[in-house]
């Protein structure tokens, strides 16, 4: 009679007629079997009303404490509810020689991996594997666990040995674990080999086999992998900045300019391939794109010293001084603040004869450069020309002791000195 009700149950759910099916199954719980309440559980379990199942597997190990069935079904259902202790606590209470005893052992490395007791998760699955040698997902669970901690070299036995007998174990491609393991210590061409024999058009791994072929210098297989990774999925935006490298380190500007210009169609706030398309329109004289591209990168972060710096000196190699006083002055205004950028800002205030707002851009620089031999042979120059002889020859002199070979500076110092006793 329940078995007639528990199919019914089934039958409700299968129709979308959730409540029902809930609602019958705890009418018949109450008269269940023992077996039948199991059963009920398990259905509890994979509707996903943990609770339920919960109350009914604990009723059932008040009656039967020793059955490792129940233990690491109810383990099951606590880690569901993120009862990681309870699990922990009834599994470890599983004698050695119940036949699920293996499986609690599995469930306690997951557990304790979970807490960060990798020692102990460890000693778990070694347990188990000498309880059972030749499972291939107790080798597997090893490796992954030693793959979680960075220890790739421990990781890679047992990764080969379950690969021996499976391709594949929880959807994971142990040829690619192999090839990440061997990748990330810089077993480059095994690594190869091991991408290669996966042939898999998954983006993610793709991603990471041209990674590695550039990593060895293998610019070509690279670039190879990765137009087959945007060809596969062209919103895969962390490929285009690798690739454009990749591009430009074998000497093709213009297909890496190309690529840039992609990438930047599917991400247009990535702010390193601004700068990179800004770096190779630069290459290709294409100095009005630079300039935009690099520009970009800037109202992207207005704290991007890389971008910023490039600006600088685009601006300064067409003379557009006036430009690199509105970007320091607008970059300053939002919070950024570099003594290099002050040094800048006193070259292009000189260059545009303000030597006002130069002079003071250099007594700021000179707070955070006193130690910059090339600062301070600017500064001490600067002085000079504005008439601040006693100051000169002070910044002058704590070059010179930086830099006491510069027989040409240390004459100009000997003669400002002079010129100031005459």
């Amino acid at each position: 009679m329940n078995m007639d009700a528990i199919d019914r149950a089934i039958q409700l759910m299968d129709n979308g007629k959730v409540d029902e099916a809930h609602d019958l199954l705890k009418k018949t719980a109450s008269t269940a079997t023992d077996d039948e309440k199991f059963m009920i559980a398990d259905l509890y379990y994979e509707w996903g009303f943990f609770d339920d199942a919960v109350i009914l597997l604990e009723q059932l190990l008040d009656i039967y404490p020793n059955e490792g069935q129940i233990i690491t079904k109810l383990a099951e259902m606590y880690i569901e509810l993120e009862k990681d202790e309870p699990a922990i606590d009834i599994l470890n209470g599983i004698d050695e020689r119940d036949s699920f005893y293996l499986p609690s052992l599995l469930q306690l490395a997951d557990l304790y991996q979970a807490q960060g007791l990798f020692e102990v998760s460890e000693q778990k699955l070694l347990e188990a594997k000498q309880l059972a040698p030749e499972e291939e997902v107790i080798d597997f669970a090893l490796g992954e666990l030693l793959f979680s901690i960075g220890q790739y070299n421990r990781a890679i036995p047992f990764y080969e040995k379950a690969s021996a007998r499976t391709n594949e174990i929880n959807h994971i491609s142990i040829e690619e674990r192999l090839a990440e393991c061997h990748a990330l210590i810089g077993h480059y061409e095994l690594a190869l080999e091991y991408y290669s024999k996966t042939a898999s058009k998954n983006p993610d791994t793709l991603f990471k086999y041209g990674f590695t072929a550039f990593q060895h210098n293998k610019h070509e297989i690279a670039i190879q992998i990765w137009k087959q990774l945007i060809e596969l999925d062209p919103h895969y935006h962390s490929v285009y900045p690798e690739l454009a490298q990749a591009l430009k380190e074998k000497g093709l500007i213009e297909d890496a300019y190309d690529i840039a210009q992609k990438g930047l169609s599917y991400d247009e706030f990535n702010k390193e391939l601004y700068l990179l398309a800004g770096q190779l329109a630069t290459a290709l004289k294409k100095r009005t794109e630079a300039i935009e591209y690099v520009k970009q990168a800037v109202s992207l972060d207005a704290d991007y010293k890389e971008a910023i710096i490039m600006l600088i000196q685009l601006y300064k190699d067409d003379h557009l001084h006036s430009d690199i006083i509105d970007l320091i002055e607008n970059i300053k205004r939002l919070g950024a603040n570099d003594p290099l950028y002050e040094w800048e800002l006193a070259r292009a205030h000189y260059e545009e004869e303000h030597y006002k707002d130069a002079a003071k851009a250099y007594e700021e620089a000179s707070i955070h450069l006193a130690h910059d031999k090339d600062f301070l042979k600017e500064y001490g120059y600067f002085l000079t020309e504005e008439g601040q002889l006693e100051k000169a020859i002070s910044i002058l002199e704590t070059y010179i002791s930086l830099e006491p070979f510069d027989e040409e500076t240390a004459s100009f110092l000997e003669r400002l000195k002079f010129s100031i006793h005459d």
